[in-house]
């Protein structure tokens, strides 16, 4: 399975990022927003994580192209350390599958990945 990691922060980039792989995920990873659009233009993951506050463009524009540009329903898991509940609902309103307050714990995330791709591969089955 293929995850698509967006996050501008390095370390949590990273750290996250080997979490993934060591949980037996293949992983691309973009800086920002921007490389994100670009990534997403050739590239179809299998679940998109993505920061909302990011530069160029957040996390909200992305989930608003995967889901009105794009046509995609490829699961999406929001992080932000902006916990407020407007910007929540803004996630789900624009077609998040997840929303994960930071800090979190990378344990947390992988079981919600899991539980994402495997909810998705059920209603894709039906």
């Amino acid at each position: 399975m293929n995850i698509f990691l967006i996050e501008d922060d390095e370390l949590l980039l990273k750290t996250v990022e080997y979490k993934l792989k060591k949980n037996g995920f293949s992983v691309e990873t973009a800086k920002n927003g921007y490389d994100a659009i670009e990534y997403l233009k050739v590239n179809k993951p299998d679940l998109i994580v993505t920061d909302i506050m990011m530069p160029f463009i957040n996390g909200l524009e992305i989930v608003s192209h995967v889901r009105n540009v794009l046509k995609s329903n490829t699961p999406i898991i929001v992080l932000s350390s902006a916990g407020l509940e407007k910007t929540v609902l803004e996630a789900f309103e624009l077609g998040a599958d997840d929303f994960i307050t930071k800090p979190f714990s990378p344990n947390e995330l992988i079981i919600r990945i899991n539980k994402n791709l495997i909810s998705r591969k059920m209603t894709a089955n039906k």
